[in-house]
């Protein structure tokens, strides 16, 4: 599975070939939090689903990045520490934050698909 997934929170996640998946936030979310100037990143432990994994502070905000599925960081993008404005260049990409193992692999395919996620963001702006 290369597709990504979303959570409700604007996170992404990407399985990779080793079995971890990859979380960052969307372009949505880093365009609502404007210039990203600090990300506090997860400590490699176990993580039940909905804790604060992460932080990200911008010039308009703080925001929690929460973990999708409960399961353990077993890596974090250390380039976020000199350079926070890598989630507002690439947040879908070099601006990922971190990787984990999840405890149930299976509870990935239950979060959002593009289409989900996509309609999620329709609502939004309908709202």
């Amino acid at each position: 599975m290369s597709e990504l997934r979303f959570t409700e929170d604007h996170e992404w996640l990407r399985v990779e070939a080793d079995g971890t998946v990859t979380v960052g936030i969307t372009a949505y979310a880093q365009h609502a939090l404007g210039d990203v100037v600090y990300v506090q990143l997860p400590e490699l432990q176990h993580y039940e689903k909905g804790a604060e994994a992460s932080t990200v502070e911008s010039v308009k905000a703080a925001s929690g990045v929460y973990m999708p599925l409960a399961g353990e960081v077993v890596a974090v993008n250390d380039a976020l520490n000199d350079s926070p404005e890598r989630v507002n260049e690439a947040p879908m990409g070099d601006g990922w934050f971190f990787r984990f193992k999840p405890a149930d692999m299976s509870e990935v395919t239950a979060l959002l698909d593009q289409q989900a996620y996509d309609r999620l963001l329709n609502a939004n702006d309908d709202a």
